[in-house]
């Protein structure tokens, strides 16, 4: 008995038209996107993007007369204007290198203190049980939406009652505890993720909370703890308004330093490119010393 034929004979697969057919609009749109000349585009904007900042690294590598009297991009047909006479003058101006060690003092307590506090509260509040946790979240969450300017004027009379207004640590202070709700909200979120099982082992081999906490929650906790840090380095390192009232000219950071040189500004260009340019580079260096880290913290419970 012979079989039919028809019954063993394969369905053809679908031509590729036909699936084509078959995709969604999004779905097309999607395989578009995700070509090479989208790819090349995003590479030509990226490079764009880098315009500003290598202009400002060239016109700090050029003589001042020739900084007023040309674009940066000059430098291309005269590469022999290129010079560090401007760096060699910014190091024996006194008010940007102390601005610099300024912006450091204020800059690395601020994120330090915040990054401990922040890592501390957010494990009380994601795994141990004390009356009125749950309120004492909601309170922090609620500090999220305080604007900084409402504090200005209150804190400013407060730390003028106690002897830190003008100085260094008010400044610090300050940024310590607007950088907490955040700093709390966002690490109470991620170790909430941690296994529960895991904890309950750590504690049957007799692990108190604090061995406990530094043993196994913080290394668990590193790309959203980076995540962090890069933030508040970030917002201290570039802060104005706040250096700008609650610092004086002893504890200035460069971001008011480099706005009191601008009042001068014909006289101090070759002041003020180099000190912008480092200003700048920093937090960028910092950025991209921890990127990988940054990246992981930031798709953090994206995909489980």
């Amino acid at each position: 008995m012979t079989a039919d034929a028809g019954s063993l004979t394969k369905a053809a697969p679908p031509s590729t038209t036909e699936v084509k057919a078959k995709q969604s609009v999004g779905s097309r749109l999607a395989e578009a996107v995700s070509g090479g000349a989208v790819r090349i585009f995003l590479i030509v904007v990226g490079l764009f993007w880098l315009v500003p900042t290598i202009g400002l690294l060239i016109s700090s590598l050029r003589p001042p007369q020739e900084m007023t009297a040309s674009g940066w991009w000059e430098v291309f047909s005269k590469p022999s204007q290129l010079t560090l006479e401007s760096y060699d003058k910014l190091l024996q101006n006194s008010d940007i290198t102390n601005s610099l060690f300024n912006t450091v003092l204020i800059t690395v307590p601020a994120t330090v203190l915040v990054v401990v506090i922040g890592a501390l509260a957010g494990y009380a509040f994601a795994w141990m049980e004390f009356p009125g946790r749950d309120w004492w979240f909601l309170g922090v969450v609620g500090l999220l939406v305080v604007p900084v300017q409402v504090a200005l004027i209150p804190v400013a009379e407060l730390f003028g009652k106690i002897g830190l207004f003008g100085s260094i640590m008010g400044v610090v202070l300050f940024h310590t505890g607007f950088g907490l709700p955040f700093a709390v909200f966002l690490l109470r979120n991620f170790f909430a993720e941690i296994p529960k099982e895991l904890l309950e082992a750590a504690r049957l081999d007799g692990a108190g909370e604090l061995r406990l906490f530094a043993r196994v929650v913080m290394p668990l906790g590193g790309p959203a703890i980076a995540s962090l840090g890069i933030f508040q380095f970030l917002w201290v390192w570039n802060d104005m308004l706040i250096a700008l009232v609650f610092s004086n000219a002893d504890s200035q950071p460069v971001t008011v330093a480099l706005q009191t040189q601008m009042r001068a500004f014909a006289d101090n260009v070759d002041v003020l490119a180099p000190g912008a340019f480092i200003s700048m580079v920093v937090p960028l260096a910092v950025f991209f010393a921890f990127q990988r880290q940054f990246v992981s913290g930031v798709m953090a419970g994206a995909v489980k």
